[in-house]
């Protein structure tokens, strides 16, 4: 039996995450991109959460004055 640290590994461009390969990716390996089914789904238009940044909100939208 093999070691997990003996896998090979890829980096899911998602997430940005190592994942090792799968049994189950025995034969597609080579076509297996993301580390997860919610990566694979997310993957149009998304970038990886590390590079989104945070938009500040405009607060003086928020305060009503009364008449």
């Amino acid at each position: 039996m093999k070691k997990k640290s003996d896998l090979p590994t890829k980096t899911c461009p998602i997430c940005q995450r190592s994942f090792a390969w799968r049994k189950k990716w025995k034969d597609c390996w080579q076509e297996v991109k993301y580390c997860s089914e919610r990566c694979r789904r997310n993957r149009k238009g998304e970038a990886p959460e590390a590079a989104k940044t945070v938009k500040s909100t405009d607060t003086s939208r928020t305060h009503f004055t009364q008449s």
